[in-house]
């Protein structure tokens, strides 16, 4: 069924709510309107009693592959992803082999277009010897250049001054970075380990990632962005402090942006107690004052986008002692599903989420096509029952690890259908369309 013909729909797009019907295309968005010619063999989908959305474009994800299979695949996490209304990714360097040359970059590439269920991109991974092949990297292979510039495995962190001098001065690509200051981290460990021995407390997770080791690696990345007129694009941040770093305002107008992730929106340093493990990331989740913080960044466009950081581990690796425990969470499937309840409670209003999931990681990264609901756009569409909720059932989880910090959390809303370049992907629990999504493509930025 090449059209399909959306209608009674709740629209929001651009700042509006508003009823109107859809059709689609050849993959795409032909027409938006109130009376809409249908070709013949339309299939007809009835929306009534749901909003329509664009799709979520996560900017920042790990989906394990290659080299770490066990936790996840680009074939499961894109599925749990495609099940929670996001319908493209980027994602990370960290993996085995790490992504940091045109040959890496190519082979996730050839992975995901066998297995991938949702739209895609790979960042290119810098460390401190391989700048040349950042100079080298064709722009339309990558969504941009990711900086380990806290700690990390294996060859991730760049801690050279001059290394980093020379990538934030002669890329033209966008430059993302994890800001956490290893020294500062390294030192507050061992003090706590002389405190507790190996049984720290989870609860001492923001206090080891301080706010302290954030704000002295974010201001570097802002400073030497200032420096080199680097577009920077600095990733979850965590505390009030480094948001003074950033201005408000248009993204298009901006050359240092910022992100936020949706559990730093969700949760503060009061959750450890019952959460745990299953809550440790990095940088880590702070205080109920940088959590309100964050938010109001989110409403007054401090903050330009808002991401997941998906991160599976194993159910093993996350049930040990805090030294030994992972840091990050699987979150794709119920990113959306948590801002909507922040919708519910009135933090946000659903039409700035929307900005801050679809519109603006589109504009950021200038992806083609995509992020807004319009005629001649590629068809990546969410439909959403706000007055159905959702129970987090373990067997119904779909990212490979097989768990999630919100087993047994009642949702407010529910995602009912996920539409990826105009094929539904995902309806009501099944999957009816297992096809390959499509590499994001990026057009040139001043």
């Amino acid at each position: 069924m090449d059209s399909i013909y959306l209608y009674n729909a709740t629209l929001i797009n651009e700042g509006q709510s508003k009823e109107t019907n859809l059709l689609i295309q050849s993959g795409r968005i032909a027409a938006i309107g109130s009376s809409i010619s249908l070709p013949p063999g339309t299939k007809e989908v009835d929306l009534a009693g749901t909003v329509l959305l664009p799709g979520m474009i996560d900017d920042q994800v790990h989906f394990r592959e290659p080299g770490m299979e066990h936790k996840g695949s680009i074939a499961t996490e894109s599925r749990a992803a495609v099940a929670g209304g996001i319908t493209s990714y980027m994602e990370m360097p960290n993996c085995n082999p790490l992504t940091i040359n045109a040959e890496t970059l190519a082979n996730k590439h050839q992975r995901a277009a066998q297995s991938s269920m949702a739209n895609y991109a790979f960042y290119l991974g810098a460390t401190n010897n391989n700048l040349e092949d950042i100079k080298r990297i064709d722009p339309a292979m990558t969504c941009g250049i990711k900086v380990f510039m806290g700690a990390s495995t294996g060859d991730m962190l760049v801690d050279n001054r001059d290394t980093l001098e020379a990538i934030f001065s002669s890329t033209p690509l966008l430059v993302a970075t994890h800001c956490e200051d290893t020294p500062t981290i390294l030192n507050n460990e061992r003090l706590f380990i002389q405190r507790f021995g190996e049984q720290i407390p989870f609860r001492e997770h923001p206090n080891i990632r301080s706010e302290e080791a954030c704000y002295l690696s974010s201001s570097l990345a802002v400073e030497l962005a200032k420096k080199h007129a680097t577009r920077l694009h600095v990733l979850h941040l965590t505390t009030a402090k480094e948001l003074a770093l950033f201005s408000s305002g248009d993204t298009n107008k901006k050359r240092i942006t910022a992100e936020a992730c949706v559990h730093h929106l969700f949760f503060n340093d009061s959750d450890y107690e019952a959460k745990g493990a299953l809550i440790k990331c990095n940088p880590a989740i702070k205080k109920r004052t940088d959590q309100i913080a964050l938010q109001e960044a989110i409403t007054t466009d401090i903050i330009d986008v808002i991401a997941t950081d998906h991160a599976p581990h194993t159910w093993e690796e996350k049930t040990r002692k805090y030294t030994q425990a992972p840091s990050g969470l699987p979150l794709v499937q119920h990113a959306l599903l948590m801002l909507l309840e922040l919708v519910d409670n009135g933090t946000f209003s659903l039409e700035k989420i929307v900005e801050k999931i679809a519109h603006t990681p589109a504009t950021l990264f200038n992806v083609k096509a995509r992020g807004f609901i319009r005629e001649g756009y590629w068809a990546d569409l969410v439909v959403i029952a706000r007055n159905r909720k959702t129970i987090v059932d373990q067997s119904e989880i779909y990212s490979k690890c097989g768990w999630s910090p919100f087993s047994g959390h009642t949702f407010s809303s529910r995602i009912e259908q996920t539409y990826v370049n105009g094929k539904l992907k995902y309806d009501r629990g099944a999957f009816p369309d297992t096809s390959p999504g499509i590499a994001l493509e990026f057009s040139e930025r001043d």
